[in-house]
C-alpha cells in the first residue's frame, strides 16, 4: 500500500470522475500527503442511535443544522457535532482514504473523528467534530479542517456498496 503524493492527487483530480470535486482552492487544499477538506455545515446531534451487527436495527441519530452568522462564522461550545464537507470524493476501486484533523485544529483543543473512506465510495462525507476546549471554538464557513490521505491498495476491491454511497450529493 502506498500513500499518494501531491502530484498523483493532482493528476487524479483531472480525470473523469475527478478524485475530488467541489473544492474551493486547489493550490491551498492539495498538500504533500493529501487533500484538505473544508467545512460546509455544522449540525447538532439531537437523538440517540442504534448500531447492531447486520444493520437490520440500525438507527442513525437525528441532527439539526446550525446557522453561520452574517460574517460566515459559527461559535461552538464544548460538545459533539456532525460536520459536512464541501468536497465530493470519487474513490476508484483501487484507492481508499483516511482522514486526520489539521494540526491547527488539534492545537485549539478540537478534533475530528472519521471512518474509513472505502474504495469505490462516492459522496460528500460527514465526520464527528469534538470540541474539548472549555472555551469553545469559532469556525469560518469553508475552513480547512481535515486532511484526507489517499492510499493505493494492492489490488482492486469490489467497491463500497453501503447506504452512504452517493451521500449529500
Amino acid at each position: 500500500m502506498a500513500v499518494l503524493a501531491d502530484s498523483e492527487i493532482r493528476r487524479l483530480i483531472k480525470q473523469e470522475p475527478p478524485l475530488v470535486e467541489g473544492y474551493i482552492d486547489l493550490e491551498k487544499q492539495v498538500q504533500a500527503n493529501g487533500f484538505e477538506l473544508t467545512l460546509r455545515e455544522v449540525s447538532v446531534i439531537q437523538s440517540g442511535g442504534m448500531i447492531d451487527f447486520d444493520n437490520s436495527q440500525r438507527v442513525i441519530s437525528d441532527v439539526s443544522p446550525l446557522v453561520f452568522d452574517g460574517l460566515g462564522d459559527i461559535e461552538l461550545i464544548p460538545g459533539t457535532y456532525l460536520i459536512t464537507y464541501n468536497e465530493i470524493v470519487h474513490l476508484p476501486k483501487n484507492l481508499m482514504a483516511l482522514g486526520r484533523p489539521r494540526s491547527s485544529l488539534l492545537r485549539c483543543g478540537v478534533t475530528i473523528g472519521t471512518a474509513v473512506w472505502d474504495a469505490g465510495y462516492e459522496g460528500r462525507s460527514q465526520s464527528l467534530l469534538v470540541v474539548y476546549n472549555t472555551r469553545g471554538i469559532r469556525l469560518q464557513k469553508n475552513a480547512r479542517l481535515m486532511q484526507l490521505i489517499f492510499m493505493e491498495m494492492t489490488g482492486e476491491s469490489g467497491g463500497y456498496d453501503g447506504i452512504y454511497q452517493g451521500e449529500n450529493i
